[in-house]
C-alpha cells in the first residue's frame, strides 16, 4: 500500500474515531495468562510477559477487526480454528524467554503507553474529586455541568467579597482624619 494511502487511512480512522484492533493480541494475552498460572509465582515473576507476547504474534497471523461483529467472530475463529497453535506458540514463548532470563533488552515505550497511562492517571483523579461534588455519578462527559455552576457561584461570592473588602477600605479611608 502507498504511504499516501496508509496516511488517509489513519486520518479517517482518527477523525472518525474508528479503530482497528488485533483479537490475536487479546487471544495471546488470555493464553499467557492462563499458562503463567500453572507456574510458581516466583518463577512467573521473571518471564518477561511482553517478549512471550511479542514471540508468539510474531508467529501467528493477525485476527484484525474493525467493527462488534467483526471482533466476536475473528475471536471465534481464532478460537475454533488457531487456539491448538495459540497454546503450543506461548509454550514456545515461554521456553524461549526462560532459556534467556539474563538476557538484557532494551525495552521499547511508545506515546501511546503514556497517553494511556495519563488517561488513567485522570480518570483516576477525577474519581478522587468525585467525592466533593453534589452528584457522585461524576464523568468526564458530564464535568462541565456539575464544576461549570460551582465555579459561576464561587466566582460571584468572590466579587461579592472583593465589592464589601473595597466598600470596608473605602469607609476606612474616609475616617481617617486628614494630616
Amino acid at each position: 500500500m502507498v504511504t499516501g494511502q496508509k496516511e488517509n487511512i489513519k486520518n479517517q480512522a482518527a477523525e472518525e474515531k474508528h479503530i482497528a484492533k488485533n483479537v490475536m493480541e487479546e487471544l495471546v494475552t488470555e493464553e499467557i495468562n492462563k499458562q503463567l498460572k500453572r507456574y510458581p509465582r516466583k518463577v512467573a515473576k521473571f518471564i518477561n510477559q511482553v517478549e512471550v507476547f511479542t514471540y508468539a504474534l510474531n508467529r501467528l497471523p493477525p485476527l484484525y477487526a474493525s467493527s462488534h461483529k467483526g471482533l466476536n467472530r475473528q475471536k471465534i475463529r481464532g478460537k475454533a480454528e488457531l487456539q491448538i497453535k495459540i497454546t503450543r506458540t506461548v509454550r514456545e514463548g515461554i521456553k524461549q524467554v526462560q532459556n534467556d532470563l539474563i538476557r538484557i533488552s532494551n525495552p521499547l515505550t511508545t506515546e501511546l503507553n503514556s497517553v494511556e497511562r495519563e488517561l488513567a492517571e485522570a480518570q483516576e483523579a477525577l474519581q478522587e474529586l468525585s467525592i466533593f461534588f453534589p452528584t457522585k455519578n461524576v464523568s468526564w462527559k458530564n464535568i462541565n455541568k456539575i464544576v461549570k455552576p460551582i465555579l459561576v457561584r464561587l466566582n460571584e461570592k468572590h466579587k461579592r467579597s472583593l465589592n464589601s473588602r473595597q466598600d470596608e477600605l473605602a469607609g476606612w479611608d474616609a475616617n481617617v482624619p486628614n494630616r
